[in-house]
């Protein structure tokens, strides 16, 4: 993706002992998920305990990227400065990944063309040299 998302106003999201694996995979432009190494179910955003079995054993799985819109909203107020409106807040179900659905926006896309079950891939915004955000925009753009 070559243009930015979000204006710089916005602050950068904090990544914990959790988390930090799964922002590193990120700067590296994978987008993984959190899998339970006794049970195998997946999950996003990373815990530090499988909601189904309660172990503590995880792994990361890498999924391709690709999905389909479950739901979307278009926003039409800013919540930072120099923002364009409007933009789309979607939940992604994302292909191999176990029924795990992640939330992001919806680049390149006209609001009023999006459908649920709308085909995306994975598009990666660079913030900075170690922090890259998932995005999606419909397959084939």
């Amino acid at each position: 993706m070559s243009e930015r998302f979000f204006p710089d106003s916005m602050p950068p999201p904090l990544a914990d002992t959790t988390t930090l694996p799964w922002w590193q995979a990120a700067a590296e432009h994978r987008l993984v998920v959190q899998r339970c190494t006794s049970c195998e179910h997946t999950r996003l955003p990373p815990a530090p305990v499988c909601p189904e079995c309660r172990s503590a054993d995880s792994d990361w799985k890498e999924v391709s990227g690709r999905g389909e819109v479950y739901t979307y909203t278009i926003v039409h107020r800013p919540i930072a400065a120099g923002q364009e409106l409007p933009y789309v807040i979607a939940v992604i179900a994302l292909e191999g990944a176990g029924g795990v659905r992640i939330i992001s926006n919806l680049v390149d896309v006209n609001p009023d063309e999006i459908e649920i079950g709308s085909p995306v891939e994975l598009v990666w915004e660079d913030m900075s040299a170690d922090l890259a955000i998932p995005r999606f925009r419909p397959m084939g753009r």
